[in-house]
């Protein structure tokens, strides 16, 4: 049984026996309007949700069943019995449209878990990247004059960099690469250079993926540093025009 079928059961029992009266005529006065009931709904399945955590439950214990649900149509300003009266209109004269006002709340239901699950993926995802540097690397329009020059301290093992690069045609630069290399922490200007294989760039305007895996078999920590954007030579009129961005480096 899934929850929501068990909080259909629940409304249900919220109005057993005044269904079966035939003595109160079914009108509409005094009863709950449909904005307010699909958010009663709504917040009744988060209760009765929260409500089977043993963390929550241990804290609160209702002094009956109903309890929790009085309370949540109490937040709204109405009573039980206004509830009772107006899901009983609902079972009975318009059961079309409680089934649309359910349809509505699951999918409410629906976007919440489909956003948080984007969420969680961007924060794990976030959480092993270990990419220091900028998240946009942006030429001409942008005002910031550094390089793509970036400096990070990784230990041993092996690493997957992973970045997005347009480069336009009216880039002048020659040769236009990524150039990396490691070396140990204490010896950045004296220390042997371990370069990693370079990679070159395509300079038509388009989006391209550029991967490089990268292994580190010291036994220490390093220092990995390099350009993403690096190049030979160029004119005296050089101009740059590309963008980096998606930039990440993970140890799986």
């Amino acid at each position: 049984m899934t929850r929501f079928t068990l909080l259909i059961l629940i409304l249900f029992s919220l109005i057993t026996g005044s269904c079966s009266s035939r003595k109160n005529k079914l009108d509409r006065s005094g009863m709950i309007p449909e904005q307010d009931l699909t958010s009663i709904i709504k917040d009744i399945y988060i209760a009765n949700g929260l409500l089977s955590l043993p963390e929550v439950h241990a804290l609160y214990v209702p002094p009956d069943s109903l309890s929790t649900y009085k309370e949540v149509i109490g937040k709204y300003g109405y009573t039980k019995e206004a509830m009772d009266k107006t899901m009983k209109y609902y079972f009975i004269k318009k059961p079309k449209e409680l089934v649309k006002i359910f349809d509505h709340v699951l999918g409410t239901f629906s976007a919440m878990d489909s956003r948080i699950e984007k969420e969680l993926l961007l924060a794990e995802s976030r959480a092993s990247n270990l990419w220091k540097g900028k998240d946009l690397y942006l030429y001409p329009e942008s005002a910031d004059s550094d390089s793509t020059f970036f400096s990070i301290i990784i230990k041993p093992g092996v690493y997957t960099l992973t970045y997005t690069l347009a480069l336009f045609p009216d880039d002048y630069s020659v040769n236009p690469r990524l150039s990396a290399w490691y070396c140990h922490p204490d010896s950045i200007e004296t220390g042997k250079r371990h370069w990693i294989k370079t990679i070159n760039y395509v300079k038509d305007g388009h989006p391209h993926i550029y991967t490089n895996y990268i292994t580190i078999p010291q036994k220490s920590f390093v220092l990995f540093r390099g350009w993403l954007y690096d190049f030979d030579e160029y004119p005296a009129d050089f101009s740059r025009h590309l963008r980096i961005e998606k930039i990440s480096m993970t140890n799986p």
